[in-house]
């Protein structure tokens, strides 16, 4: 297994700083383009963004998002990622809902 093979389930939250105001909503919008545009999967929370994909695409990605917000104007972006990947089964989509469903069935006691 590679890194171009490896499936990797991943939560990132890219954070632009120095902007001279509070909100990051055009910035964080320009972010969910860029991953649409990916082909990806990926869902927006309140905090962050959920991707998942080939771990190469997946690092791909996040580094596209950044290159899109340095070109709206921001000096500096830190980003928080987690990152997993397992090697007992085979995962190729789903991977987030997937852990999501599962919780939500253990709190409904069918599991």
């Amino acid at each position: 297994m590679t890194t171009e093979t490896m499936y990797a389930v991943a939560d990132f939250c890219l954070i632009p700083v120095g902007l001279g105001r509070t909100s990051v909503g055009p910035e964080i919008a320009e972010v969910q383009r860029v991953l649409a545009a990916s082909g990806l999967e990926y869902k927006l929370h309140g905090y962050g963004t959920n991707i998942e994909g080939p771990w190469d695409q997946v690092m791909k990605v996040i580094g596209d998002c950044h290159a899109a917000v340095h070109k709206m104007g921001a000096k500096r972006i830190a980003t928080d990622i987690r990152i997993g990947t397992r090697t007992d089964r085979d995962i190729t989509s789903g991977g987030n809902a997937a852990k999501v469903t599962r919780v939500e069935n253990i709190l409904a006691g069918k599991e």
